[in-house]
C-alpha cells in the first residue's frame, strides 16, 4: 500500500507570542510560530507545529518551497487529505477559544 502524500499551502506569521493554527486562509492555512525568521528557525517551528497538531512524526513533513517567504508549501506523507483538513480545522477552533 502506498502512503498518501499531500501538499499544504501555508501563510506563516513568525515571531509571535502565541503560536498555533489560525484557520483557513484562501486555499491554504494560516499559522503563527514563536520562532524568529532567521537561520531556518521559523521553518523548523512550522514543521514542528504541524507534526504536533497533526499527531505525526516530524520526519513525515518536508518544506517544499517558501524557505525565505511567509508563503510556504509543506509536503506531508501518511495522512489522507480529509484527515489533515479535519485535524487542522479542529486545531484552529481550539486556538480561537
Amino acid at each position: 500500500m502506498v502512503a498518501s502524500t499531500t501538499r499544504l499551502r501555508l501563510t506563516v506569521t513568525p515571531g509571535v507570542a502565541r503560536p498555533g493554527v489560525l484557520g483557513r486562509h484562501g486555499d491554504g492555512w494560516k499559522l503563527r510560530v514563536a520562532a524568529a525568521p532567521e537561520r531556518g528557525k521559523a521553518n523548523e517551528a512550522v514543521l514542528a507545529l504541524l507534526a504536533e497538531t497533526l499527531a505525526v512524526p516530524r520526519r513525515q513533513l518536508a518544506l517544499v518551497s517558501g524557505a525565505a517567504s511567509r508563503n510556504k508549501i509543506v509536503e506531508l506523507t501518511g495522512l489522507e487529505p480529509d484527515e489533515i483538513e479535519r485535524r487542522l480545522a479542529a486545531a484552529g477552533e481550539e486556538d480561537c477559544e
